[in-house]
């Protein structure tokens, strides 16, 4: 059973309570500097964005089928059965491959450690693979934060937004997104609105990334073809120009 969050945007007060809880998990300090910092980064993996009087969250969305995960040349982050996709900081090299493949842009990295590695929510794994809760979701006074069974969380989503089509937009972000997220959202605009991109596509993007590399030998060898071409014809030039030399 894969495990899930549901974040409704409609019914966070912004507190930050969330940003206490997991700043707590990961032993990351928190004070208000760093509260009102609302972009996440090496030590902050969530944040509350404000946006007038509603708020969205930002935080590791734990893709279905995660580009991140398929990037990785030693397998640091991996995409577990209960949900959560997991990084092991043993096994990085600091390559940052997973950094520039995430579509949600949240891979981060401690830019300033004397032994650096990447930083991002794991979904509180040591809870969440127990069948319990995020601490996030725990700390969360409102309950705009839902730790549960994915389709379960889907399925409330669907049921809110159906019970109150004039307070939600009639999406649930997350069911489709880059072939689905163990995050889901619901709010009363569109996304885009809250901060999220309108060109994160609907495939999940290590197929995308499998159909680029097929192509790979092709190109390598169609540039091969072209390089040896024009090696031949630099050289060719040569040998005319020295036998119009001779004559």
């Amino acid at each position: 059973m894969s495990r899930a969050v549901l974040y409704d945007s409609t019914l966070c007060v912004g507190c930050r309570q969330c940003e206490e809880a997991c700043s707590t998990r990961w032993k990351l300090p928190y004070n208000e500097k760093i509260a009102a910092e609302e972009v996440i980064s090496s030590h902050k993996l969530t944040a509350i964005r404000t946006h007038g009087e509603r708020f969205s969250r930002k935080m590791c969305m734990h893709c279905q089928d995660p580009a991140c995960a398929s990037v990785c040349p030693v397998g640091a982050l991996h995409k577990t059965a209960e949900g959560p996709v997991i990084y092991e900081e043993d096994r990085c090299m600091g390559c940052r491959y997973c950094m520039a493949a995430c579509a949600f842009q949240v891979p981060t990295y401690e830019w300033d450690a004397r032994l650096p590695k990447v930083r991002k929510c794991d979904m509180c794994s040591d809870r969440t693979s127990k069948g319990g809760v995020t601490r996030c979701s725990e700390a969360c006074p409102a309950g705009a934060s839902l730790t549960g069974d994915r389709d379960e969380l889907i399925a409330e989503a669907r049921k809110r937004i159906r019970e109150k089509p004039g307070d939600y937009y009639p999406r649930v972000y997350g069911i489709e997104e880059v072939g689905g997220t163990a995050v889901l959202m619901i709010a009363a605009v569109p996304f885009e609105q809250l901060g999220f991109s309108k060109n994160v596509p609907k495939q999940a993007l290590p197929a995308l990334t499998w159909n680029a590399l097929a192509h790979v030998p092709d190109v390598v060898v169609m540039g091969s073809v072209l390089m040896g071409g024009v090696y031949w014809i630099s050289h060719r030039r040569e040998e005319v120009a020295k036998e119009e030399g001779k004559s």
